[in-house]
Formats: structure tokens, C-alpha cells, sequence
């Protein structure tokens, strides 16, 4: 998963398409899966995970890690 956000140079990807890359496109559960393993690489890597500045969610489409231009 983090391979995969990192992979996308800052750009949104799409929370079907990240649950296709990491699990499979034949992976059958429940798509909150995911929001719980973006919590935990958030608490791995935040500084204050309940404020992510580094992986951030896209409201109605999915995630985006921040791109190494955007960290100040």
C-alpha cells in the first residue's frame, strides 16, 4: 500500500484502485479494510496521525501521499 502511494508521485488513487493493486482485483471484503491500514501506516509514519499531512484523504475518491516537493 505504501509502495503504491509512493508510486503515484502525489497523485489521488482511487480507493478501488489501490485496494486492486494490494490485494487483488478477485479480493473479496469489505473496502473499510483499507481505511484501517491507512490509519495504521499513518501511525507509523505521522508525526500527529489524527492531523495527517503526509498521506491525506481525498474526500469521495481516495488517498494521496504527499509528493517530496510539497514537504516544507
Amino acid at each position: 500500500m505504501l509502495l503504491a502511494l509512493v508510486d503515484a508521485n502525489g497523485a489521488v488513487i482511487r480507493r478501488d484502485d489501490l485496494l486492486d493493486q494490494v490485494w487483488g482485483e478477485t479480493w473479496i471484503g469489505s473496502p473499510r479494510t483499507l481505511d484501517v491500514h491507512i490509519r495504521w501506516l499513518r501511525e507509523k509514519l505521522e508525526e500527529q496521525p489524527e492531523q495527517p499531512a503526509l498521506i491525506l484523504t481525498v474526500r469521495g475518491v481516495g488517498y494521496r501521499m504527499v509528493s517530496a516537493s510539497e514537504v516544507t
